[in-house]
């Protein structure tokens, strides 16, 4: 799937009516529609095309064709990341792989200070795999694409025999421009700077954790799955010189730490009574000896600011809806170096090591 550039629209709208789209028949994926012939240029059409069509994308090059000059007016530097997603199961409450695939791409870029704004998308499909599972998923790329403001303008597709993979994997990269003078970096924490999270931790790992079914509990738990791009650019016009910023995904807010402490060699002392987590999630690792600081999120990222900027950042992520329960959860200090500390409710403290091991393993 791919590519144009905006002087061939034209061009490209008239080759869109000549020429004749496919029509999947099958109800189920088969090996054909990898195969590179006609079963596979009816998938592309009619599922991939069909959602996805854009200048970039529905010519079907090998690539896509960006103007450096258009990326040249938003920025000096260019972002460029990728992610390959495996989650089980592939629908939960708030959200799938699908969205999941986009808002992970697009939160790998917002975090390092670039507005994202294109993605590629790479699916591995089972042999008899729904046709209808794929559509849906197909449908929540483009929902939550649109939502983020980013556009899909290329991809691949390959089909494996029934058994090599479980149902569907996919594997999106993204390319986004950095804005002159935003320089985020994990080496950048500095003693006395504060310690910002987003919101409640440990919303997404509980919810895939529960839809798996695998353990009886009620608890009503829901992905923080979404975009932070729009919370990213609120907060750097708030505070232009935020030191570090991440999204803390596998190994929770706890790794996310240890490796602001590790890449500046600063100490960091994060209090346990600040940290937003909700109460069913509080529940479910309490229940299973779980710890909420390791567990994934898919929408919350962890902000390190200079101390005189703190209040200021903290209250332009609570007044976006991505930031509403945003907490100053601790501060960089000189040292034990590379260390985090939690000062526990019951008022010692602990070391929080990097994660060791998977607590959840497939949970993005």
């Amino acid at each position: 799937m791919t590519a144009v550039m905006p002087g061939e629209l034209a061009a490209v709208a008239a080759g869109i009516v000549r020429r004749r789209s496919g029509k999947v028949r099958e109800s189920r994926i088969t090996l054909a529609h990898g195969g590179g012939g006609k079963a596979m240029h009816d998938l592309i059409d009619d599922v991939f095309v069909s959602s996805f069509g854009n200048a970039l994308l529905t010519p079907l090059e090998d690539q896509a064709r960006i103007e450096l000059a258009s990326l040249a007016t938003l920025g000096d530097r260019l972002a460029f990341t990728t992610d390959s997603y495996v989650v089980e199961p592939l629908f939960f409450p708030g959200g799938d792989i699908g969205s999941l695939a986009v808002n992970g791409t697009v939160n790998d870029l917002a975090v390092g200070g670039a507005r994202p704004l294109h993605l590629s998308c790479g699916f591995i499909l089972e042999e008899g795999l729904p046709v209808e599972i794929l559509r849906r998923v197909v449908a929540s790329m483009r929902g939550a694409a649109s939502a983020a403001g980013v556009t899909i303008v290329t991809g691949d597709t390959k089909v494996v025999p029934r058994g090599a993979a479980d149902k569907m994997f996919i594997n999106t990269a993204g390319i986004g421009v950095i804005p002159q003078g935003i320089e985020i970096g994990a080496t950048r924490a500095a003693p006395g700077d504060a310690v910002l999270i987003s919101g409640t931790i440990g919303d997404h790992g509980a919810t895939v954790l529960k839809a798996r079914g695998d353990l009886a509990f009620d608890a009503a738990l829901r992905s923080d799955c979404q975009p932070l791009s729009g919370l990213v650019a609120a907060l750097l016009q708030a505070c232009p010189q935020v030191h570090c910023l991440r999204d803390a995904t596998r190994g929770g807010v706890a790794t996310v730490l240890n490796e602001f402490a590790q890449a500046a060699a600063v100490g960091i002392l994060v209090e346990e009574t600040a940290i937003p987590v909700r109460d069913e999630v509080r529940g479910v690792c309490e229940l299973l000896g779980l710890d909420p600081l390791y567990m994934a999120n898919e929408g919350k990222l962890v902000a390190v600011v200079p101390r005189h900027s703190e209040q200021a950042a903290l209250a332009a992520m609570r007044a976006h809806p991505s930031g509403s329960d945003a907490a100053l959860i601790g501060r960089v200090r000189e040292g034990p170096p590379g260390s985090v500390v939690l000062a526990t409710v019951f008022g010692g403290e602990r070391i929080v090591d990097m994660l060791v091991g998977d607590q959840l393993p497939r949970i993005c």
